[in-house]
């Protein structure tokens, strides 16, 4: 398929939990997502999992998790680059993770509405 065609046909849906972002120095239980690299330890995890941890270095809260709610290949080239641009005309920073069949972005809760809608005019169903 050609890239338009996975925004015309794709579909997102947005998770219900709201998720904080946080710079660990160890793993957190119950997380999201974990990436750990030769620098730090970065836990997404909701915000109603997280003790009182003296493990966490810094924390950013009140993100939603938009996933994309289909396959996307190896081989497709210009999807997130797509959204990143629609969404970054529109001053909506994002954090990205990708899974092995699709991918994730987290949005501020406060520009969710906005972001919903930039990816509805670019094709995508909710």
């Amino acid at each position: 398929m050609r890239l338009e065609d996975y925004f015309q046909n794709g579909k997102f849906y947005i998770w219900k939990e709201t998720f904080a972002i946080v710079k660990s120095e160890k793993l957190l239980p119950d997380a999201f997502a974990v990436i750990k690299d030769k620098n730090e330890i970065t836990v997404i995890i909701e915000q109603s999992k997280i003790k009182s941890n003296r493990n966490i270095v810094k924390i950013d809260k009140y993100w939603k998790i938009i996933t994309f709610d289909m396959v996307l290949p190896f081989g497709l080239v210009g999807f997130l680059a797509k959204i990143s641009k629609t969404l970054a005309d529109e001053n909506i920073s994002i954090f990205v993770i990708s899974a092995f069949s699709t991918d994730h972005i987290l949005v501020k809760e406060k520009n969710l509405k906005k972001a919903i809608s930039k990816l509805k005019n670019l094709g995508l169903k909710n």
